[in-house]
C-alpha cells in the first residue's frame, strides 16, 4: 500500500502556470508508474499524463500536450505536473495515481490514488 499526498491546486486565470505535486509514502517509489488524470463535474474522469519509473517515457492526453509537463524525482518520492497556458477547460480536480505495473492510461488499472486537489482556472 502507498499513500498519496497532493498539493499545488488553486485557483489561476487563464494563460496563467500551476505546478501540482504528489508526494509517496515508502521507500519503493521508484517501482511505480504514476500518473495524473482529472475529473470535471458531471464527467467522466481523464488520462491527463503520465510517465515511466525512471521518467524516461513520458505521455499527455493530445488536450494538454505542449502545455503540461509531467516529471517525477525518485529521491524525494514525488512527482510533479508542471501546468502552462492553462485554459478554462482545465478546471477539474486533479488526481495523482500510482500503479505498480507498466503504463496504462486507464483510471481503472491504477492501484493508488490521492484525494484530489481542485485547479480552477477563470478568465
Amino acid at each position: 500500500q502507498v499513500q498519496l499526498v497532493e498539493s499545488g491546486g488553486g485557483l489561476v486565470q487563464a494563460g496563467g502556470s500551476l505546478r501540482l505535486s504528489c508526494a509517496a509514502s515508502g521507500r519503493t517509489f521508484s517501482s511505480y508508474v504514476m500518473g495524473w488524470f482529472r475529473q470535471a463535474p458531471g464527467k467522466e474522469r481523464e488520462f491527463v499524463a503520465a510517465l515511466t519509473r525512471r521518467g524516461g517515457t513520458t505521455y499527455y492526453a493530445d488536450s494538454v500536450k505542449g502545455r503540461f509537463t509531467i516529471s517525477r524525482d525518485n529521491a524525494k518520492n514525488t512527482v510533479y505536473l508542471q501546468m502552462n497556458s492553462l485554459k478554462p477547460e482545465d478546471t477539474a480536480v486533479y488526481y495523482c495515481a500510482a500503479r505498480s505495473g507498466p503504463y496504462v492510461s486507464l483510471a481503472n488499472e491504477y492501484d493508488y490514488w490521492g484525494q484530489g486537489t481542485q485547479v480552477t482556472v477563470s478568465s
